[in-house]
């Protein structure tokens, strides 16, 4: 049974989301993401009419008739939905926390997909795989993912990026397409991401609040490290501290930044204090001209 709170949430989601899939993003999805293209279907016997550029030579020679390559158009594609759980996700310093807004995302990501006839699967994971859902079509289905998000409750708070991809590497047999939604405070996945990147098609969204970019003055701030439990008492008017954590915090971002370019994973930038429509639609319209 869903509490009032979720099932307010998740109301609220919807209202959102629902005008962005369809009046916002409506057909920028499609656009992005075509399909697998032609695949192999069969081998039959050579008719007249038959491009002779399909005839499968090896088959002809064994039999010493013409014998055609059969292919049909793939067009289904399958969403798969990597959301990280751990505790540094539940930071905020606006209105909505990180895991807050990785819900909302991945709801848009969702409902864009079934609206294309694709399948979602979801992986929650923090140091552990917490929850699995294989790949399905359908609305009701998308709401159940909607809803798993929505309410799961981590059972840890650490991060294990490393320990998921290769999770998703075993259960995922056929190519996906894998939004892979962190802040990314993690080190050590970086074999497996590019595994998972030569099998499947990763997109990397980083959700990032801005007070993880940027340390304002403010005086005395106790920081405590979510996934430990360690805190520490610093003086935000001290110069030197926070020009070197601003310094480290830019540092932090264009290695992410640099790793991704070398492994030819896209990615898709958000900060909580800003519009997530922008970098979603620039990443669609990118991916489109690729294409």
């Amino acid at each position: 049974m869903l509490s009032s709170e979720v099932i307010k949430k998740i109301s609220a989601i919807h209202i959102r989301t629902n005008y962005l899939v369809n009046d916002i993003l409506a057909g920028e999805y499609e656009s992005a993401f075509r399909g697998r293209g032609m695949e192999f279907e069969e081998v039959r016997e050579y008719t007249p009419g038959d491009d002779i550029r399909d005839i499968d030579w090896n088959v002809t020679a064994r039999t010493g008739h013409p014998f055609v390559k059969v292919f049909h158009e793939e067009r289904e594609l399958t969403i798969m939905l990597m959301i990280d759980v751990s505790s540094s996700g539940q930071f905020g310093s606006v209105k909505e926390l990180k895991n807050e807004l990785s819900a909302e995302i991945s709801a848009i990501l969702a409902f864009s997909a079934i609206k294309n006839n694709d399948k979602v699967g979801l992986i929650i994971f923090s140091d552990r795989i917490e929850k699995f859902i294989p790949p399905k079509k359908g609305r009701s289905h998308v709401w159940r993912v909607i809803r798993e998000i929505v309410q799961y409750r981590p059972l840890k708070r650490k991060t294990n990026i490393s320990a998921a991809l290769e999770y998703f590497n075993k259960v995922m047999k056929r190519k996906s397409v894998c939004f892979l939604l962190s802040d990314f405070q993690c080190s050590g996945y970086d074999q497996n991401l590019r595994i998972s990147n030569k099998k499947h098609d990763v997109i990397a969204v980083t959700i990032r609040d801005p007070r993880e970019i940027i340390l304002p003055n403010i005086g005395f701030v106790e920081l405590e490290d979510a996934e430990t439990g360690e805190s520490i008492i610093i003086d935000t008017y001290d110069k030197k501290l926070t020009d070197k954590f601003n310094y480290m915090a830019r540092e932090r971002e264009d290695l992410l930044k640099r790793k991704f370019r070398s492994m030819d994973i896209d990615s898709i930038d958000i900060v909580t204090d800003q519009p997530y429509v922008h970098p979603i639609m620039k990443f669609f319209r990118m991916r489109e001209k690729r294409l």
